[in-house]
């Protein structure tokens, strides 16, 4: 049993409720637009964790030369491919759909919109998460993470966790 805790687009801004909410995490999934490459190394010294995650369309080359605009992996049994640009089920931007097409991913992580969203795409049988917006540049009214539970093929205990207003 793997436990996640899923963020994305924190622009910079990273407060100390989040290292409360991924304390009991094995992994952190970063969905891009980190804003520095100080905010990953802290998300990762404070949690004590590795952060696997993607650069977003605000990110510079400090965090693009460490972290990919797409990773695929597995997690237990279940096939990732994470995109910081994605769309979401049924309009995914025509670069996404190509990926998803080829790389036949279980779950499909996204950030970018600011929107939360968990719902299951029947078309490419598929999982789609994105997390929101955890920072406090953008149009979202209220930040927010997930933390879900990888069990083998099975994601469950899935949890929206809002942080407060941006």
């Amino acid at each position: 049993m793997t436990r996640i805790g899923l963020i994305s687009d924190t622009h910079g801004f990273l407060d100390d409720p989040v290292f409360d909410h991924f304390s009991n995490c094995d992994e952190i999934w970063h969905a891009g637009d980190f804003g520095t490459i100080e905010l990953a190394k802290r998300l990762s010294a404070l949690s004590g964790l590795t952060v696997k995650g993607v650069y977003g369309n605000i990110d510079g080359q400090d965090v693009r030369s460490v972290y990919p605009e797409q990773l695929v992996f597995h997690c237990e049994d279940v096939k990732v491919m994470m995109r910081h640009i994605g769309g979401a089920p049924p309009k995914y931007n025509p670069e996404t759909r190509k990926e998803l097409q080829l790389h036949q991913p279980n779950l499909f992580i996204s950030g970018h919109s600011h929107i939360l969203k968990v719902m299951y795409d029947d078309k490419m049988n598929c999982l789609h998460m994105n997390p929101g917006a955890a920072g406090k540049q953008g149009w979202h009214k209220v930040r927010t993470l997930i933390r879900f539970v990888i069990d083998g093929n099975n994601m469950k205990d899935c949890e929206v966790i809002e942080l407060g207003k941006r």
